[in-house]
């Protein structure tokens, strides 16, 4: 439970602080939000969108590996 209220802040302060969802670190952030919370499919997505739009940075690696776990556990 406790961390389930961890996980909700966290989420609540990004959202407040006004994530844009344009940088590759707050997409990536984002992203191992959704898949902390079992939200696979929406994790998946912000993944993509992180190599779509920043396909050069270092989170795009880090969203690939991500992406390549998750298709491999058939999440």
């Amino acid at each position: 439970m406790k961390r389930l209220i961890m996980i909700f802040t966290m989420f609540a302060a990004l959202m407040i602080g006004g994530c844009s969802g344009e940088n590759a670190k707050e997409i990536f952030e984002t992203a191992q939000l959704e898949e902390l919370q079992k939200n696979h499919a929406h994790a998946k997505e912000l993944y993509r969108k992180l190599i779509q739009k920043h396909p050069e940075s270092a989170y795009a690696a880090k969203a690939r590996e991500k992406l390549d776990a998750l298709n491999r556990a058939g999440q």
